[in-house]
């Protein structure tokens, strides 16, 4: 039994059986991962795939198993390679950051202008992606972080730790009747125009949500976007009002718009950096995380992994 095969095996699984791609990502020929397949389910003695002439249309009921186990050993396997990595190459190596775009041009750049700075040696990557898909990103192991507001509470594989607190402002454009309130703003202000705002599974939509029918309003949302800068130039553009991360609003840059501090309406939402409880993180990674939110030290970070058992 070896790696490589157990790394095929998990690679077919996630290309959805289909073996030319898991032979595309993996830089190798179809005929070798399938020919590594079955020499490893004649040792196993049990079939992990089932097959319709050569093609593979589904995993049997042990090779559900297998995979999961092969799953959990690569990971170790991975393990095993960064502690030696922490002691060979201490500040060297590689880190995915896994985030939304909202925290990845907003929350982010001071973090890894500062990483950066410390850590010249270590390559940073930034993946973007929906809540789902950044949370399923680190659970894969393709990702060491997930930087989200919704869904890391959703994968048990995921420590949830809490960064920060953030609420939300309506955007408006210049002139535009809501400015002219002398009294603060409300629900009902905000519903009386056609809204433009987050995708319902991106920052904190759920809480719009939750507010508005709490006061028994339907507002109506006449474009959601995953990017608050689309949202923002939709709203220039005189579509509706928009409600953004109060974060994503720059003055400097948002010529044409005008900010109305909107936390009062909503319940705040927290954003939060999502490990996989069986990683084993290299010493830069927790320097990562405390310069994004600097309560979490290391000890607590260990803490809630499970790891500082010793």
């Amino acid at each position: 039994m070896k790696l490589q095969q157990l790394r095929y095996l998990v690679e077919v699984s996630k290309q959805g059986l289909n073996v030319s791609d898991a032979a595309e990502k993996l830089h190798t020929s179809q005929p070798g991962i399938s020919k590594q397949i079955r020499l490893l389910e004649d040792e196993l003695g049990v079939k992990v795939f089932v097959r319709n002439g050569k093609r593979v249309v589904d995993v049997t009921e042990p090779g559900r198993h297998i995979l999961e186990i092969s799953e959990r050993i690569l990971r170790e396997a991975n393990n095993l390679r960064r502690v030696a990595e922490q002691f060979v190459q201490e500040e060297e190596g590689s880190l995915t950051i896994a985030t939304t775009h909202t925290q990845a041009r907003y929350a982010l750049p001071d973090t890894i202008r500062s990483f950066c700075e410390r850590y010249p040696k270590v390559r940073l990557s930034i993946k973007q992606g929906s809540p789902t898909q950044i949370c399923e990103l680190v659970v894969a192991g393709e990702a060491d972080i997930a930087i989200a507001t919704e869904g890391i509470g959703q994968f048990p594989e995921l420590a949830a730790l809490d960064c920060y607190q953030w609420n939300r402002s309506i955007v408006v454009p210049d002139g535009h009747p809501l400015l002219a309130l002398d009294r603060p703003i409300t629900l009902a202000d905000v519903a009386a125009y056609p809204i433009v705002t987050y995708d319902f599974a991106f920052a904190g939509r759920s809480k719009i949500n939750q507010a508005f029918e709490k006061e028994g309003l339907t507002p109506n949302v006449v474009l959601t976007a995953i990017d608050t800068d689309v949202i923002k130039t939709y709203v220039n553009l005189g579509l509706g009002v928009g409600i953004i991360a109060t974060m994503a609003f720059e003055p400097s840059r948002d010529i044409g718009l005008k900010a109305i501090d909107a936390s009062h309406l909503f319940e705040a939402s927290t954003t939060r950096i999502g490990l996989r409880r069986d990683a084993y993180l290299r010493g830069y990674t927790y320097g990562f995380i405390e310069r994004f939110a600097p309560h979490l030290k290391r000890p607590l970070v260990e803490a809630a992994l499970g790891q500082d058992e010793d």
